[in-house]
């Protein structure tokens, strides 16, 4: 285990030394969190709690809560929580998102109280893609065929009607993050991720509002790099914690 600086978000952060580790992606769906929402945003599959804790230093009255099922992570998550004296608006819930709703009900996660959920679920699917030999990212990083839906409609059952789901995948599962939503989701806005200008988009940002008919809509994408490798100016506003992306 290792403890460092989380970027320029004034957060120190334990992380394994091996397995799942965050970054840029970490940062870019924390940065999705608006100012508006900042009542109870639930980080969604937390892992060792970056994303929901970036939340917490850029909106300090909201309250989070990190949902995470690895014993691991959940335990660096609340451990990243009393280091950051984060300790009276974030908690930490070892729960599965793909278990039954009466266990999910059990541990709290089917109330309709969240004002925001969170999630960067694991995205390679497992029907076709080989299992990384690294337990920790099997866990991070391989979702059970077919999951993306359940894991989504267990997202839903924690948001506020009206309240609004980011997520963060791969560019090329538009197809299937879409038809993951449930049916009373609307109002589906996404950026594209660019590693480098004229590169095509490796990341999508998705944002949907529960009980909205609102139309889909395609923002400009955000280009992470210029040409040299280090960040653009957006991008660097997002890692260094200064702005979201409504302030962009």
């Amino acid at each position: 285990m290792s403890i460092s600086d989380f970027f320029g978000h004034q957060l120190r952060l334990a992380q394994n030394e091996t397995g799942h580790r965050a970054g840029t992606d970490a940062i870019l769906l924390a940065a999705l969190v608006d100012t508006f929402e900042g009542g109870l945003v639930v980080d969604a599959g937390a892992a060792s709690g970056a994303s929901g804790l970036c939340v917490a230093r850029r909106l300090p009255d909201a309250q989070i809560r990190l949902v995470e099922i690895d014993h691991g992570h959940i335990t660096l998550a609340r451990q990243n929580i009393e280091i950051n004296n984060f300790s009276s608006r974030v908690d930490a819930v070892q729960a599965d998102l793909l278990d039954s709703f009466e266990n999910r009900e059990r541990r709290g996660l089917t109330r309709e109280d969240a004002d925001c959920v969170i999630t960067n679920p694991p995205y390679l699917d497992a029907s076709t893609h080989r299992r990384p030999p690294d337990h920790d990212k099997t866990r991070a990083h391989v979702m059970p065929q077919n999951g993306l839906e359940l894991w989504m409609k267990a997202c839903a059952a924690m948001l506020k009607p009206k309240g609004r789901l980011h997520m963060i995948h791969r560019a090329d599962q538009l197809t299937e993050i879409l038809s993951s939503f449930p049916k009373n989701f609307g109002g589906i806005h996404i950026i594209p991720i660019h590693p480098h200008e004229n590169q095509p988009a490796t990341r999508l940002l998705v944002t949907a509002t529960k009980n909205s008919r609102s139309p889909l809509t395609i923002a400009s994408g955000l280009i992470l790099h210029e040409a040299h490798g280090a960040f653009t100016a957006k991008a660097e506003a997002l890692h260094r914690g200064k702005c979201g992306f409504s302030d962009l």
